[in-house]
């Protein structure tokens, strides 16, 4: 018989549909042994069931909840709106054919629904709900829109084909597991051990449902939904520990989140302990036993370096004196440096090829868009800053779309020179507008 509270098992002597009230024999089973008032009256024996036993009587004529109301009644009214839905209550009543419908709403609706005996019961168990939640290094609200990676994307197979609009992979784990179960039937000629075998499957199947959870889990636990997000909040780290992070990943499903946490933060205090110390060492080295002499240091140092980098370039000139162009951008780099911009100009090249002169953007539309640096790199490459806005906007849109994007990417996006695309992949690497993949 199944689960169900309203299927009773039939008269053991009859074989007739139970009806209240009936006996239950109190000393045979399980299973109970139940029997028909008829059956009772004229002493039905069967196997070890003898006729003296103790009995019971079944029967739910009593009140449970409402005076008025009987145990039978209350079950009725259940399984009536299990049938009907909840709200029709003229069905109700019209299955239940011994209440009206008025009395059935305000019945079902006292007990069953505004019940404070519910209603604690229901939120202690939400409370604990959340509070099972509520300890995630990461977590991921309902509300945000979750990222939908196209089929076979570099961001679908970054996040190993897992889709967060559905919480599910395009392949499962032991994606064909449900194979080994469709031929499994039991029935009642099964041996001990054929019986044996068929439940060790099922329980193998289990386990392998319980590994995709796992997986899963694992996701949601680590705030890897958002794959960008993530990578966003990597980059709070130094180069280093970012590749620590990189290589360390693989052991999250080992630790918790908030263990993983304190194992990657643990790494990063511990890499700027060991470069305060190498400068602390620097410092004793040159003979610095006071912090304010060593701000005198790193002063001179700095200004050391930019002397080192004039004459550096001054001696590329050199070699190169008879190109005007060379000189030319070597008088452009030295002013950059003046005026405290970074260097960006290419050093002349030994082919015998004049150069073209850098672009001039008085004027142009877009110049004001665009920062110092952008302007420096439209001028050597020889861009319009309008062009170059619309290359910009396409690749920082790719990249977010696939999270990260490879030099043949940008190529496949940018139709133009193959080398002015790699300056401009390049910039933008350098500048953080987009990650390489």
């Amino acid at each position: 018989f199944t689960d169900d509270p309203f299927d009773k098992p039939p008269c053991r002597g009859c074989s007739s549909y139970l009806t209240e009230p009936y006996v239950k024999c109190a000393e045979c089973g399980p299973p109970p042994f139940l029997l028909c008032l008829q059956c009772f009256t004229r002493g039905f024996e069967y196997k070890k069931h003898q006729s003296d036993h103790t009995y019971e009587i079944m029967t739910s004529d009593f009140p449970v909840l409402d005076p008025n109301w009987t145990a039978q009644e209350e079950m009725a009214l259940l399984e009536a709106v299990m049938d009907c839905g909840f709200g029709n209550w003229q069905d109700v009543a019209n299955q239940m054919c011994t209440k009206s419908k008025e009395e059935c709403e305000k019945h079902y609706m006292k007990h069953f629904i505004n019940n404070p005996l519910f209603a604690s019961t229901l939120l202690s168990l939400r409370q604990a709900e959340e509070a099972q939640h509520s300890e995630t290094a990461i977590p991921f609200h309902p509300a945000d829109d979750p990222p939908r990676p196209t089929f076979d994307s570099l961001l679908s197979r970054d996040m190993a084909g897992y889709m967060p609009a559905r919480a599910d992979f395009v392949e499962e784990f032991d994606n064909y597991a449900e194979w080994d179960l469709r031929d499994i039937d039991f029935v009642e000629d099964d041996s001990d051990i054929l019986h044996a075998l068929k439940i060790a499957v099922v329980d193998i199947y289990h386990s392998r449902l319980k590994e995709r959870q796992r997986r899963k889990k694992i996701i949601r636990d680590h705030g890897l939904i958002n794959l960008r997000k993530f990578q966003i909040l990597e980059r709070r780290y130094p180069k280093e520990v970012q590749d620590l992070y990189e290589t360390m990943r693989r052991f999250a499903r080992i630790l918790g989140p908030m263990e993983h946490d304190k194992f990657i933060e643990s790494h990063a205090l511990e890499f700027e302990l060991r470069r305060e110390i190498r400068r602390l060492q620097e410092y004793r080295a040159a003979g610095i036993t006071n912090f304010c002499s060593a701000r005198t240091y790193d002063h001179l140092k700095k200004s050391r370096e930019e002397e080192r980098l004039k004459r550096t370039m001054l001696s590329e000139v050199l070699q190169y004196i008879q190109d005007s162009s060379a000189c030319q951008q070597w008088l452009s780099r030295q002013a950059d440096i003046d005026s405290g911009l970074s260097p960006t100009v290419p050093a002349p090249s030994n082919s015998g090829r004049r150069s073209a002169p850098p672009l001039n953007l008085t004027g142009l539309p877009g110049t004001e868009k665009l920062n110092e640096k952008e302007k420096e790199l439209c001028q050597m490459v020889r861009l319009v800053p309008g062009a170059y806005l619309e290359y910009k906007a396409a690749l920082v849109n790719e990249c977010n779309k696939q999270g990260g994007l490879r030099l043949a990417q940008a190529r496949a996006l940018i139709k133009i020179d193959v080398n002015k695309t790699r300056k401009i992949y390049d910039f933008l690497i350098r500048e953080g507008y987009i990650t390489k993949a």
